[in-house]
């Protein structure tokens, strides 16, 4: 969702900034980062005996970041587009990261 919502912007659409795609979008994320909060607040020694879990949960705040960034109107175009390139890239190091339960994500299973 986010993928198409960002392309769409960046094109210029307006239907990424109507109330119900907006809204949804808000609420993936809220639940994204509450997801990682309880899982924080839940395993509390875990969070930081796997350094895996410590960067994914990180990096789910830096994509959450990026995205209201790339998503932002009123910031100029090429800004968007690179906050929107760096959210898609943090979100793959976050997929990669959760497959290989190791930090390195995706590098990790290249090296192996």
């Amino acid at each position: 969702m986010f993928t198409a919502r960002g392309a769409y912007a960046i094109a210029g659409a307006r239907w990424p900034y109507a109330g119900v795609v907006r809204y949804l979008s808000y609420a993936i994320d809220s639940v994204l980062l509450t997801a990682a909060l309880m899982l924080a607040t839940m395993l509390p020694s875990a969070l930081f005996a796997n350094q895996w879990l410590t960067v994914k949960l990180l990096l789910v705040v830096f994509y959450i970041a990026l995205g209201v960034f790339a998503l932002r109107r009123g910031r100029p175009q090429k800004s968007r587009l690179i906050g929107f390139v760096f959210a898609l890239l943090t979100y793959i190091l976050i997929v990669g990261i959760a497959i290989a339960h190791h930090p390195l994500g995706w590098l990790r299973l290249i090296w192996n």
